[in-house]
């Protein structure tokens, strides 16, 4: 499909712990498009991380097709995968995984730079980023000195440094307390939208999932 940004066609993974083979993803089919949001539910050990990671091409032993804007990735070698995170992708997590010893801004500079933007570029974009997530007047702050509503904004405005096509967001909100995850995922989605990315997005918050364009539920290694 010319407008999907995710295609994903009978992924399946298994581990073996001794004599015990735990299929974790039984046959995954998925397409994403172009700026659609996409909530990912399904309780705890259903398979969402290890779909994310799929996706988000983290680690080997998947079986199935796995295209990213139309690239097959299924044989592609590491530096392949490396070349597709980097000018496809941007990333959150349940923790932020800031850089302790650096600004909000720094934080989303650093991943221009790494890309090859300017540093006055990447600056430029940085503080807007991180004004349109309500941090205009904490851009010089390390994340030891925000709240931990404010460190998942740095992170989200991170994910959108370098424009990425798909965001992939791992339980995003999981660590703040119920009324800031509201106001995070819903800036996180009004980011992704704004910037014309699209998003999948793993929640337990049934509430907010349906907020989003879609919602597809992972159980026992199935999608539905």
């Amino acid at each position: 499909m010319a407008n999907s940004v995710v295609q994903l066609r009978d992924v399946r993974r298994s581990f073996v712990q001794g004599d015990v083979r735990i299929d974790v993803l039984k046959g995954v089919s998925l397409d994403i498009n172009k700026n659609e949001i996409v909530a990912l539910l399904g309780p705890s050990g259903s398979g969402k991380s290890t779909l994310l990671q799929a996706v988000g091409l983290l680690e080997g032993g998947f079986e199935g097709s796995i295209k990213l804007d139309g690239e097959e990735t299924a044989q592609m070698d590491p530096g392949g995968h490396t070349r597709i995170r980097r000018e496809l992708l941007g990333f959150v997590y349940q923790f932020h995984h800031l850089l302790p010893d650096f600004s909000a801004l720094e934080n989303v500079v650093i991943p221009q730079l790494i890309f090859g933007t300017s540093q006055s570029k990447a600056e430029e974009r940085a503080a807007t980023l991180l004004t349109n997530m309500g941090l205009g007047n904490r851009l010089e702050h390390k994340p030891s000195k925000l709240s931990g509503g404010e460190q998942q904004r740095v992170a989200v405005a991170r994910a959108l440094a370098n424009a990425p096509k798909l965001v992939l967001a791992d339980e995003p909100t999981g660590n703040l307390d119920e009324a800031t995850a509201d106001v995070v995922l819903e800036e996180l989605m009004m980011m992704v939208r704004d910037e014309g990315s699209a998003a999948l997005i793993a929640t337990h918050n049934e509430r907010l999932a349906a907020k989003m364009d879609r919602v597809v539920r992972l159980h026992d290694g199935v999608l539905t």
